[in-house]
């Protein structure tokens, strides 16, 4: 087993990363003091993964609440859903959540976790590429609202966050390359060496190698891990893990949530903020040309949806958490392995790139 830590002072926690963790007792019982514990899932993770989650937490007293599956349900209906359940079942500020699924759920669980009571612990169990390397870690949570993603939410962080690589075995193909948009953003903002690396690995990643996705996965946790302990609250370097998400919520919000995965439109803007930065000189074609194919081979979309042109983004955009006294700031790299956070992107430059 893989560990790393996430330094954080009185509120650091381990990452675990193995395969079969879920099938492990000894995985959770230190993180759920009380003995009493909730797990929060979906009706498309539940069927494969309770059964086994619940059978680890023996000596545990234990309920489920089940979800309908799709970020769509991420939002403050579905937010005081849970908390009701919670009080129906008398659940106590020691009560211990369990987040058992992707992002949606991971997201929604911890701002439930971080209001209840006013705080109660929970555990990330994240079951999908996405949430595995980024979504999971760092202590962001949030609902969505119709004028814009993740615009509810808290800073708060789980005990542990348990990485159970099975769980990949039998995510959509679909899912898994949403997935790879957020890897490959780390090499992009981060680690030119591991970009190469993704290039490099490619055809192991796309046939589910064991060996090869530990391996991303460790290497993506330690890098968030780094920026977390850095910048837990946003307020510098973790600005730039929104690479591509300016752009993409904007996508997210225009289609529908759920239309566009979350990394689909991570991955659509992320090449649309290469290309910004192609026009002002801070990329060469040829590291765009290496993003655009890297992102190409995992079956990602790499232009925006038709419909959209920049009226259309800019209202979106207006909207986002990054905004500040009315400006908008974009995360741009400066070549692979190294990005920016600026307001300096001309609207002309937009209108060119978005029509």
């Amino acid at each position: 087993m893989s560990t790393v830590k996430v330094e954080l002072g009185e509120r650091s926690y381990p990452i675990h990363i193995d395969a079969g963790l879920l099938t492990r007792p000894g995985s959770f019982s230190a993180d759920i003091p009380s003995k009493r514990a909730v797990v929060v899932t979906n009706d498309v993770v539940s069927p494969l993964y309770s059964e086994a989650l619940l059978a680890s937490l023996e000596g545990i007293d234990v309920s489920v609440i089940t979800l309908p599956d799709g970020e769509q349900h991420k939002n403050l209906s579905k937010f005081e859903y849970v908390i009701t359940e919670l009080l129906s079942q008398q659940a106590a500020r020691d009560t211990t959540l369990i987040a058992l699924g992707g992002g949606v759920i991971g997201d929604l669980t911890g701002f439930v976790a971080a209001s209840f009571q006013r705080g109660m612990p929970f555990i990330q169990v994240p079951t999908t590429l996405l949430s595995q390397v980024d979504s999971s870690v760092g202590g962001k949570t949030a609902v969505n609202h119709p004028l814009g993603k993740n615009m509810i939410g808290a800073f708060y962080q789980p005990k542990s966050v348990i990485i159970d690589i099975d769980t990949l075995k039998t995510l959509p193909q679909r899912e898994f390359s949403a997935g790879m948009a957020e890897v490959i953003k780390y090499g992009i903002i981060y680690d030119a060496d591991f970009f190469t690396w993704l290039e490099e690995h490619a055809a192991q990643l796309k046939a589910y190698s064991a060996e090869h996705l530990k391996y991303v996965i460790q290497r993506c946790c330690e890098i968030k891990a780094e920026i977390v302990s850095k910048d837990e609250r946003e307020q510098g370097v973790r600005a730039l893990l929104n690479l591509g998400h300016t752009f993409g919520h904007a996508i997210e919000a225009e289609q529908g949530y759920g239309n566009w995965l979350h990394g689909e439109a991570v991955a659509c803007g992320s090449v649309i903020a290469a290309k910004v930065a192609l026009h002002k000189g801070w990329l060469s074609q040829q590291d765009l040309d290496r993003i655009i194919a890297l992102t190409e081979s995992f079956n990602l979309p790499i232009t925006p949806p038709a419909q959209m042109d920049c009226d259309t983004f800019m209202q979106h955009m207006q909207h986002d958490k990054k905004v500040l006294a009315g400006a908008i700031r974009f995360i741009i790299p400066q070549g692979i392995g190294c990005a920016v956070v600026t307001k300096d992107v001309e609207q002309s430059i937009l209108r060119t790139l978005l029509g």
